[in-house]
């Protein structure tokens, strides 16, 4: 059984900082796909950063780019989401996904997912 639980949310104010984390359990392949999306309640759930475990490589969406790093655990299980700079329009669930391979952070990809943690950040 496939599970993922995130942690790390919370409420901050804008320009703060918070860091995210996420461990897969239960998945068979040691190389994978994790990734973070968010959603706000009304709006399509969009893909924030993804990593392929196997290499370490990376893609982030526009709006993260250069406030947001992802990383990953020696252990290939657990991705973390540093997020600096936040602003209130960051403000969503934040929910961890894991797939076989990374496509372009489309959702479609993703098979499981976690439940989410909030993340506010106020003005």
């Amino acid at each position: 059984q496939v599970q993922l639980v995130e942690s790390g949310g919370g409420s901050v104010q804008a320009e703060g900082s918070l860091r995210l984390a996420c461990v897969v359990s239960g998945y068979r392949y040691s190389s994978k796909c994790m990734a973070w999306f968010r959603q706000v309640a009304g709006k399509e759930r969009e893909g924030v950063a993804e990593v392929y475990t196997g290499d370490g490589s990376t893609q982030y969406a526009d709006f993260v780019k250069g406030r947001f790093t992802l990383s990953q655990g020696t252990d290939k299980n657990t991705i973390y989401l540093e997020m600096n700079s936040l602003k209130p329009e960051d403000t969503a669930m934040y929910y961890c996904a894991v797939a076989m391979s990374c496509w372009d952070l489309r959702e479609r990809a993703f098979g499981y997912w976690g439940q989410g943690t909030q993340v506010t950040v106020t003005s």
